[in-house]
């Protein structure tokens, strides 16, 4: 059974860092790419970034320089570092696996076969 369970999310201030964790399993994950998505209230699911097998790293370019993916194989888990938080990054953030072949950004939601609960992010001003 496939389980992506995300972890670090909560409440913190503008200006804030926060780690996101996503262990997964019941699924080679050293293999797959793995998905950062974000969607805030009455607005559409986002493409925050991916990682691909080979641990190269793709963010969004609105996100570049404060957001990083990265990911711990022994761990079966993958990591979302946020930092300089602003109050337009509150969202639910959920990661996903793609567990179809090949490396590269993937930004499209449906690229992905699995996909977590997601857990919430609210940044205060």
């Amino acid at each position: 059974q496939v389980q992506l369970v995300e972890s670090g999310g909560g409440l913190v201030q503008g200006g804030d860092s926060l780690r996101l964790s996503c262990a997964a399993s019941g699924f080679t994950f050293r293999t797959s790419a793995m998905g950062w998505f974000r969607q805030a209230p009455g607005k559409e699911r986002e493409f925050v970034g991916n990682v691909d097998w080979r641990s190269m790293t793709y963010i969004a370019d609105s996100l570049k320089g404060r957001f990083t993916i990265s990911r711990d194989n022994a761990k079966n888990t993958v990591y979302l570092q946020m930092n300089s938080l602003k109050p337009e990054d509150t969202a639910v953030y959920s990661c996903a696996a793609r567990v179809a072949p090949g490396t590269g950004r993937f930004s499209d939601y449906s690229a992905y076969a699995y996909r977590g609960q997601g857990t919430q992010v609210t940044v205060s001003s």
